[in-house]
């Protein structure tokens, strides 16, 4: 007789690399994850209870707030007692602006090194990355949790998914549920940007774009015909018949996904030495693309968070077309106060 064995849910958990994404390095080149508070010492050595690790929170910060005191504690007994082998993790990266998904490989270990700041881990083998544009808006926002180590429940099938396709809803204003901070507010912004830009701009229509973008900033420009471009889609200058310097190629891509040293090496080809060349992503360069371009004077690179930043500098420049398709309007909200809390 075959028995059916019921089919166990994959839990899936949330984690940052602190406020400026400063454990990118040690999450992603070492396959780890890491939560801080080392003045707490090993956890392993504390009672298997969320009151004993909330009465050792309470002993070490005794000017922490009662509140701040319950989230410490209770990130850190999920991370040690309820985190299993096997479950998923997922980590946003400020760094590169992909959300890396991996598979939960080793126990808790408590580990005093160079990265003091970090010293509870556990390893983790990453399996892939999901352009933020790729998710849908209530999943970034559950993965853009306060807390520093949490349980993503309501969009975890967008991450246990081998394959998350684009979503295609899109929401025209925050939700009021959401009780977002400055930072929270301006990262969903971005966001909409970058996915409006990635749903409605593939192929040439970016290129269109950002010519008019470059004519926002105060350019004549223009825009090679769809087809065969021989690495120039843009030809941008300042005076109205483009005999004066600085002439500026551009190569524009749509892609969501990382530019490699040879595309961009191939708008250097084209680039005449009293000429700029200008390389226009949605997604992110490789470092020896990056390194490549370093190397001359004459060319830039503009990712996808370099091109959002311009979008929001000349957006007021921007004829009807494109206003309806990114609609944005000027708000107030608080600026951000620095605090000493670890939450």
């Amino acid at each position: 007789m075959e028995i059916k064995v019921p089919e166990v849910e994959q839990t899936v958990w949330g984690i940052h690399g602190g406020r400026a994404g400063d454990a990118d390095t040690l999450f992603l080149r070492r396959n780890l994850v890491a939560l801080g508070w080392p003045e707490l010492g090993d956890l392993s050595r504390l009672g298997a209870s969320r009151e004993a690790f909330k009465a050792a929170a309470e002993a070490c910060f005794p000017d922490r707030n009662p509140g701040n005191i319950r989230n410490c504690a209770g990130q850190l007994f999920r991370f040690l007692h309820e985190m299993r082998i096997g479950d998923l993790v997922v980590y946003p990266s400020r760094s590169d602006r992909l959300v890396h998904v991996g598979r939960v490989t080793g126990e808790y270990r408590f580990v005093s090194d160079e990265v003091a700041a970090y010293p509870n881990r556990r390893t983790v083998e990453w399996k892939r990355r999901i352009p933020r544009t790729q998710l849908s808006q209530g999943a970034l926002y559950e993965i853009g949790s306060a807390l520093s180590f949490f349980q993503v429940r309501n969009y975890a099938d967008e991450f246990t998914s081998e394959s998350t396709a684009a979503a295609t809803a899109v929401v025209s204003a925050l939700d009021p549920s959401v009780a977002a901070v400055t930072e929270d507010i301006e990262e969903t912004t971005r966001d909409f940007v970058l996915k409006r830009l990635a749903r409605d701009l593939k192929g040439h229509p970016l290129a269109s774009f950002v010519g008019h973008l470059l004519v926002a900033m105060g350019y004549r420009v223009r825009v090679s015909p769809e087809g065969p471009d021989r690495g120039v889609d843009i030809v941008a200058h300042k005076d109205d018949l483009g005999f004066e310097p600085p002439i500026i190629k551009v190569q524009v891509k749509s892609t969501e996904g990382s530019v490699s040293e040879p595309l961009v090496a191939s708008l250097c080809g084209v680039v005449g030495e009293k000429e700029c060349g200008l390389f226009v992503t949605l997604g992110t360069f490789t470092a020896q693309a990056r390194r490549l371009a370093d190397g001359r004077s004459n060319i830039q690179l503009v990712d996808g968070a370099r091109l959002v930043d311009l979008v929001f500098q000349h957006y007021e420049a921007f004829d009807a077309l494109y206003k309806g398709m990114i609609p944005l309007k000027r708000v107030y909200i608080p600026d951000a106060i620095e605090e000493n809390v670890d939450v």
